[in-house]
């Protein structure tokens, strides 16, 4: 199963952890784990694209861990970005429930 934390502060989400692999199929015809990366690849390349954010970012592969968390400040295009990222893992989530687990913690 990927669990996903969203981290929160004061109402603002401020960066998020991902870890496991959802287990739906064998490596290669995993389409839980696929959406979830296009998701996670999609948000960081936009942010890194679209906007001016400073973030940190540590991934790794083999345990499939990402966790990302802005610096001090988001921008309001960062913000809409963080929110459209966590409507998709919502999605899937209501799909494949047994698959992926998504929480939010106030930090």
């Amino acid at each position: 199963m990927t669990k996903i934390t969203i981290y929160c502060k004061n109402g603002t989400y401020t960066g998020f952890c991902m870890r496991g692999h959802s287990g739906y199929a064998e490596e290669g015809a995993d389409i839980v784990c696929a959406g979830i990366s296009v998701l996670a690849i999609n948000f960081v390349n936009s942010i890194e694209q679209f906007t001016s954010d400073e973030y940190s970012q540590f991934e790794h592969e083999e345990e499939g861990m990402i966790e990302f968390e802005f610096g001090d400040t988001i921008s309001s295009e960062a913000e809409l970005l963080m929110k459209s990222f966590i409507l998709g893992l919502e999605q899937l989530e209501k799909e494949y429930k047994d698959f992926i687990s998504l929480d939010y913690k106030e930090v």
